[in-house]
């Protein structure tokens, strides 16, 4: 098996780790010496040909992949389908769950009677070797004999018993998981959905699947999971895991800000002590839940998240505590929500998010690792925007989205779209033709290095510029700006970017003119 690395400019990262029982890999690293700060992306190629389903690779489309039984491959629908058949069995004789009650009760009934026939074995043996009397003392049997079978008979028939009462078991044909049936003759559309989750997560290997599918039933009813959405836990973590919006796609977008644990106090409260490190994990399977609500588990409806984790000022692996914590979380994760993550977002990533990467790959299956984007610093907004658009980017991104912020709808059109060669200036014009209104605008650069300024320019030339903002060089790092003006004479607001820098730049802005009842 080949893997090539590859590292450029515009590609986003993309992470694929070969399970360790996996055949030797060889490792090609390719380079590009003007873009040291690029995203990684690593793809993985069998070197022989195999039959059944290949390599999980890298997307054309981040789309999801379709769950239409019309779209699936010849093998993908045979293994569905034999997957469904083998469930229905499962369910109707009562083996998805573990039965170790029964087990133990049905071995206690079987070691007496073993026990027993083993005596009377011996009883027998030693009547025949002591038998010297006539056809009326052979016909005697032995002290006790009576007694010894009577206890014999009880046994099997108390195992008779525990067998029937096993087969006479109420059946369940209304098992479920995240809402969807899973008894296939129900005729549920999201059935197969939930059940291509699994296949996928196991490369359509049915028993696999099968297996993973009883664990993660097993492992939600001793955990009561399916009550976790209404229970209160006792640890708040809003401000480290909460969801945030949509992408392109549609998807639910959960937001992982592992930051905040810089915070001595809120680090000891999510992992201080065993107790707590579980708080934390039920916290975290919660947020799942309420992200899985808003999914739509039928073909064609949007049925994964978009995981986004910024790893800024994160406290690093080297603290026990929150690594033993996340590895147990991430292997839980992928046990249990098989295909529920589109892609996962690593931004602000520091280099030593390479050694911990290193740490968790074992814990990690290939599919799961093929969704990695890893992405440092300098290309966080970029990567962002090929995935969320603008207006559902947290402002603290590149985006325009604000806390508790009502300013702009929907209905206020889509952000626009500026590129500005190397070296040249480009002007945005905003029309305030009514007098009395407020004009209202937000304006990013992505990368920013640039000069920038506002002013407003009377209709009558005769007149004087305003200038709103002074010409001011913008760094890298700035956030998106914001700015309102309210004009007493017709005219326009133009906002002007002068790009100094060697590369290009992309402009992203919209504005809205609000109209004064007083005018």
């Amino acid at each position: 098996m080949t893997v090539e690395v590859k590292v450029e400019e515009t590609k986003v990262a993309e992470v694929v780790v070969v399970p360790q029982e996996e055949p030797e890999k060889v490792v090609v690293v390719e380079e590009k010496k003007n873009d040291v700060n690029g995203d990684v992306e690593v793809k993985e190629v069998d070197a022989a040909d195999n039959d059944g389903p290949k390599t999980v690779q890298k997307s054309s489309s981040y789309k999801e992949e379709s769950n239409f039984l019309s779209d699936l491959k010849e093998f993908e629908r045979k293994a569905l389908s034999e997957m469904k058949l083998k469930l229905e069995e499962a369910i109707l004789g009562n083996s998805l769950f573990k039965k170790e009650g029964a087990k133990k009760k049905e071995k206690e009934v079987e070691k007496p009677v073993e026990e027993e026939k083993e005596k009377e074995k011996k009883t027998k043996e030693g009547q025949e070797s002591g038998e010297q009397e006539g056809e009326k003392k052979e016909d005697v049997k032995p002290e006790g004999d009576n007694e010894k079978e009577k206890t014999v008979l009880e046994c099997e028939e108390e195992k008779t018993q525990v067998v029937i009462e096993e087969k006479s078991e109420e059946i369940d044909r209304d098992i479920s998981i995240w809402g969807v049936p899973l008894f296939p003759s129900k005729g549920s559309e999201g059935t197969d959905v939930v059940l291509l989750k699994f296949l996928r997560a196991r490369d359509f290997k049915v028993n696999d699947a099968l297996e993973m599918l009883k664990k993660t039933l097993q492992w939600r009813k001793e955990s009561n999971i399916d009550s976790l959405l209404d229970e209160e836990i006792g640890v708040d973590l809003s401000s480290a895991f909460y969801m945030n919006g949509i992408d392109r796609e549609g998807h639910p977008v959960c937001y992982n800000i592992y930051g905040v644990f810089e915070n001595e106090e809120l680090y000891a409260k999510a992992f201080g002590d065993e107790e707590k490190r579980k708080q934390f994990l039920r916290w975290r399977f919660q947020l799942m839940e309420k992200g899985i609500q808003k999914l739509d588990l039928r073909p064609g409806g949007v049925a994964s998240l978009l995981q986004i984790s910024d790893l800024k000022n994160s406290p690093s692996p080297s603290k026990k505590e929150l690594r033993t914590a996340m590895s147990k979380a991430v292997t839980l994760l992928q046990d249990n929500y098989p295909e529920f993550v589109a892609k996962n977002i690593f931004i602000n990533v520091p280099f030593w998010y390479y050694a911990f990467n290193a740490l968790l790959s074992p814990f990690l299956a290939q599919r799961t690792k093929s969704k990695f984007v890893v992405v440092r610093p300098a290309k966080t907004t970029e990567t962002l925007l090929k995935y969320v658009q603008a207006e559902e980017i947290p402002v603290q991104y590149g985006g325009f989205k604000r806390e508790n912020d009502f300013e702009f709808s929907s209905e206020d059109g889509e952000v626009s779209e500026l590129l500005i060669k190397a070296g040249s200036t480009e002007t945005i014009e905003i029309p305030a033709a009514e007098v009395g209104a407020t004009l209202l605008w937000d304006l990013t650069v992505v990368g920013w290095e640039v000069n920038y300024k506002e002013e407003f320019v009377q209709s009558d030339e005769a007149s004087y510029t305003i200038i709103i903002q002074k010409s001011k060089k913008m760094s890298s790092n700035e956030e998106p700006t914001r700015n309102t003006f309210r004009n007493n004479e017709p005219g326009k607001v133009v906002l002007t970017i002068q790009n100094w820098s060697s590369k290009k730049k992309r402009v992203l802005y919209r504005y809205k003119t609000k109209k004064n009842a007083s005018y």
